[in-house]
């Protein structure tokens, strides 16, 4: 199996446990924080949505300057919304891999502000390290909508909402 390969097949088996995951954001509590360091669930649950389409950024750019193009998120107003911009990142995040070529994921590529050099990394590690954001994050998402009284699909096996616990 190529490299192209298996991030396919990883992308695809994380894509079914975060698309139930961002299913269950409750429209009414877009606002909520369980901390007021912590961002708000309509913010986390936009990035964690929107990861899948660093695999293209990363496939078709050679950097991120975030000098030149500051962070914003799209307005996201209800769930439906929230599903259709996953759906429209993962797909990205699909095409770009299926029209990849393995010796494109040695490449470098680098996030920067500016002058300043955050990081270079493969082309490869950057797409991996996307993949590991959606498990952080959706993590994240998960202790939210627990905390919100949400029950919690499994993500590699039941939950204790499967369980009845």
């Amino acid at each position: 199996m190529s490299q192209i390969e298996m991030l396919l097949k990883e992308l695809k088996q994380e894509a079914v446990t975060t698309r139930k995951m961002l299913a269950l954001v409750p429209d009414d509590k877009h606002d909520w924080k369980p901390h007021a360091k912590s961002g708000s669930l309509i913010w986390l649950s936009t990035h964690v949505a929107e990861l899948p389409g660093w695999v293209d950024m990363t496939l078709n750019t050679s950097e991120l300057d975030f000098q030149q193009n500051p962070y914003t998120q799209p307005p996201i107003r209800n769930n439906a919304e929230l599903l259709a911009f996953y759906d429209k990142s993962f797909d990205a995040g699909i095409k770009a891999l299926e029209n990849a070529k393995d010796d494109q994921l040695a490449e470098n590529w680098t996030l920067r502000n500016g002058d300043m050099i955050l990081s270079v990394s493969s082309k490869a590690d950057v797409i991996r390290m996307s993949y590991c954001q959606t498990v952080h994050h959706r993590a994240q998402l998960g202790l939210y909508l627990r905390l919100l009284d949400v029950p919690i699909p499994g993500s590699y096996g039941p939950s204790a909402d499967e369980h009845g616990h």
